[in-house]
């Protein structure tokens, strides 16, 4: 069964851009030291409540809570796709933190960091499939990597040589018994390593923005490719790439770290 993922702009978006918004007030670009400080920040318990209230589910006034920290979200590296020496085989793209409604959904609250202003809040997107994947993840290979493939919206968990799906998508891709790290790569290779930066896909403009119209949500385009967007990096982590806003990741994404995201309904499967 799929359902739509509705996201929620942290920035305003530009002129061109707004049409294609949601009717909600951007919330306050709060700026702190760690992403568990951006999302616990009054004005984003405050953004979250508007967030959660705009079907009328919850009075507004209803508030939310934060559970849990903030965890890494990684995405699948085009320096591994590339097959560079040394390359992991996902960078951190973001963080992201689980909140609760007053009747109970949840949603994800992204934060990246931009630049010497600190950690801010990007992005609110329904449901809670990085903090779930993260928690299967270290369920099912503890100390493991886990990241998202953005191409095919497949998440999996890595450990040494062993890869392991964590989703249906992952499955179809790898099979329900996962795959060694090297056959892995050899897949994502022989599926996205013409559209690298700098191949006749980029020069043709379809890497850039794979290939649709802004607004394209993670996982919606499966010939996506890598490359790289101006902005501010997120941030990094011990013994990862270092993060950047790249074309890699959803159009949504991107939008949101060049000051203006435009909201994605992103296709979740369960």
């Amino acid at each position: 069964m799929t359902s739509r993922r509705r996201t929620f702009p942290a920035v305003v978006a530009t002129t061109a851009l707004a049409p294609v918004l949601m009717l909600l007030s951007a919330p306050s670009a709060v700026a702190a030291g760690t992403p568990d400080a951006a999302v616990g920040a009054p004005a984003t318990l405050d953004t979250l409540s508007r967030f959660f209230a705009r079907d009328g589910a919850v009075r507004p006034a209803a508030r939310p809570r934060i559970e849990g920290p903030a965890v890494p979200v990684r995405v699948l590296s085009p320096d591994f796709v590339a097959g560079r020496a040394g390359a992991p085989v996902a960078r951190v793209e973001f963080h992201a933190a689980m909140a609760v409604s007053a009747d109970g959904r949840k949603a994800s609250v992204w934060t990246a960091r931009r630049g010497a202003g600190g950690w801010q809040v990007v992005n609110i997107a329904t449901g809670d499939d990085e903090i779930r994947y993260a928690k299967e993840g270290a369920r099912r290979l503890p100390g493991g990597t886990v990241f998202r493939e953005p191409q095919i919206d497949a998440w999996y968990v890595r450990r040494g040589a062993e890869v392991l799906p964590l989703d249906e998508d992952a499955v179809r891709a790898v099979g329900a018994g996962g795959t060694t790290l090297a056959a892995y790569r050899e897949r994502v290779a022989a599926a996205y390593g013409d559209k690298l930066p700098g191949s006749a896909y980029a020069r043709r403009g379809a890497a850039g923005g794979y290939g649709g119209p802004a607004g394209t949500a993670p996982g919606t385009a499966p010939d996506a490719a890598p490359g790289t967007a101006p902005g501010t990096a997120p941030g990094t982590a011990s013994g990862e790439a270092p993060a950047g806003p790249t074309a890699w990741a959803a159009a949504a994404l991107t939008a949101v770290l060049t000051a203006a995201l435009v909201v994605a309904r992103r296709v979740r499967r369960r």
